[in-house]
């Protein structure tokens, strides 16, 4: 009842049948495929998903401001909606909900983002509120000049 070797590294049982050796390969190439369509995927959507509000902003010379972290943002769009980051707010809401975030620690430049199809004194109206709040470090956002 013993066990003999028979040419190419199969064993015979005591049956007669034949006990293939277990494969010990890891094939690579559909995980690499995988990891390739990941990767383009990512690529393609990850600038999509920092793209906030629509805002067609005016054209300027002017340089830009150092990046100081994450800035906060009013948008006004070209419909006269007003947004702090993604949240709509009503004109009246809108110093309220500011003092909610400074109240939680937030001291940085804030920053108004103003549609171009909106008038300058729809901007100048929100820009006044946050500055009768309180809040001196106001920038306006603008699209830098193709020229």
């Amino acid at each position: 009842m013993g066990a003999s070797m028979q040419g190419g590294g199969r064993r015979i049982g005591a049956t007669g049948r034949s006990r293939a050796r277990p494969m010990a390969e890891i094939n690579v190439t559909p995980l690499v495929d995988v990891m390739l369509v990941l990767l383009i995927v990512f690529m393609v959507a990850a600038p999509l998903l920092t793209v906030g509000i629509s805002v067609d902003l005016p054209e300027t010379e002017a340089a830009p401001i150092p990046d100081q972290g994450e800035p906060l943002t009013v948008t006004i769009t070209g419909e006269g909606k007003i947004f702090v980051q993604e949240t709509e707010v009503a004109i009246n809401d809108l110093v309220p909900r500011l003092e909610a975030i400074a109240g939680a620690g937030y001291d940085q430049r804030i920053y108004i983002r103003g549609d171009q199809a909106r008038s300058y004194g729809e901007v100048m109206q929100v820009m006044g509120r946050i500055n009768s709040a309180g809040f001196r470090r106001i920038g306006l956002v603008s699209d830098p000049s193709l020229q």
